[in-house]
């Protein structure tokens, strides 16, 4: 009697363990607070992404609560956000994303925000059915799975965007490309824009890479000056695009330079001290110039919480955009559990963000406008949007 009631409670506990791997649940009545996790850049080498990340997310939830929170079959519950650092660093990233997945506190996340750290964290994501929205990562293989959503659009679109504005609204016919090597992203940008840019009639004469360690890029600049290309693609992040153009101008270069959405950030425009990317043009997200009544609300709220004069960048309104689409998402849902949010995310339709008009259709991709910016006297000015086709 006591091998068969002990046989009995071992297929218990087995049933149970079995039960638990299938649906991990979240505990968001526990003190009625429903908290998600934040995989952040806060520390390596591009900290700006991490500040601005926190910014948009802090700003949200602050907004979210004070307007009473999000409702659940009747029952209200505030929102919080637990913010681990990546280090800008793919296993750190995947390490922060274990951490989420283990706490059954935790019932999504929101990051990382750069593709090299988002792939680093994907398996993770999938296996442990970690619904998850990154916001700035614009890498395509990104959301190829079940479980990772994105805010943003992706990079076979913003390579199109880019060579079109370079083929057809610039009448450019040859182009060049020095690029990051090292970052998935700066990687995809750069094979995108190239296969485009050609496919539309054009020349990539130089196509030029380097390491993320590198700062001297006289070797790279010198070929690249040497094919006398109108247009010089630098899809890569801020520091290094500054020194780039400051570089390529010493070395006699006089075309124009075109950058992608990693440009959207102030500091860009301080490291230029010289003045060298004056007149370029670069993809980004959205611009106060044209933004919505959505938009500019988020600005004046943004300037007034973090005491700035300055526009809020695209990774604090994306950022921003993605709490209030996984907001959306829980309350479409009516639940907390990652399943019912990750197929609330999958069938969320069209969402007003303010870096414009998110259209998912079934897919974790939004499919929603690039926004041309040009660099007129140190300052971004809003040039244009252009839409998918």
């Amino acid at each position: 009697m006591k091998k068969a009631v002990a046989i009995l409670l071992c297929l218990t506990m087995a049933a149970g363990l079995m039960t638990g791997c299938a649906q991990k649940t979240t505990k968001a009545d526990n003190g009625n607070v429903i908290t998600f996790g934040v995989n952040y850049e806060l520390t390596g080498d591009n900290p700006v992404v991490g500040q601005s990340s926190g910014n948009g997310v802090d700003l949200a939830v602050e907004e979210i609560n004070a307007n009473g929170g999000i409702t659940i079959n009747g029952k209200k519950y505030t929102m919080a956000a637990k913010k681990l650092d990546n280090e800008f660093n793919a296993e750190s990233a995947a390490v922060v994303a274990q951490t989420f997945a283990d706490d059954d506190s935790i019932c999504a996340m929101i990051g990382p925000n750069d593709s090299a750290m988002c792939l680093g964290c994907q398996s993770i994501v999938e296996k442990e059915g970690l619904p998850s929205i990154t916001p700035w990562a614009t890498q395509v293989d990104i959301t190829k799975g079940d479980y990772f959503f994105r805010a943003c659009y992706t990079d076979d679109f913003q390579g199109q965007i880019l060579a079109q504005y370079a083929y057809k609204e610039n009448g450019c016919k040859t182009a060049a490309i020095l690029y990051d090597m090292s970052n998935d992203y700066c990687v995809g940008i750069a094979k995108i824009f190239k296969a485009s840019f050609e496919k539309l009639g054009g020349t990539v004469v130089e196509y030029q890479s380097y390491n993320s360690n590198e700062t001297d890029f006289t070797s790279q600049l010198t070929k690249i000056l040497a094919a006398d290309p109108e247009i010089l693609l630098l899809p890569n992040f801020y520091s290094d695009v500054a020194t780039q153009a400051s570089q390529a101008v010493a070395l006699g270069y006089k075309g124009q330079f075109i950058g992608s959405d990693t440009w959207g950030d102030n500091l860009l425009l301080q490291l230029d001290t010289e003045g060298n990317l004056n007149g370029s043009v670069w993809c980004g997200h959205y611009a106060k110039d044209m933004a919505s009544a959505q938009a500019l609300a988020f600005i004046d709220a943004f300037q007034k919480k973090y005491g700035s004069d300055e526009i809020p960048n695209d990774i604090s309104a994306l950022n921003y955009d993605s709490v209030y689409l996984l907001k959306t998402a829980i309350e479409k849902a009516q639940s907390t559990e990652r399943n019912a949010i990750r197929d609330a995310l999958a069938n969320i339709g069209t969402y007003e963000g303010v870096t414009g008009t998110m259209n998912f259709n079934g897919s974790h991709d939004p499919t929603k406008s690039a926004v041309m910016i040009k660099i007129v006297d140190g300052a971004f000015t809003y040039l244009e949007t252009l839409a998918p086709k």
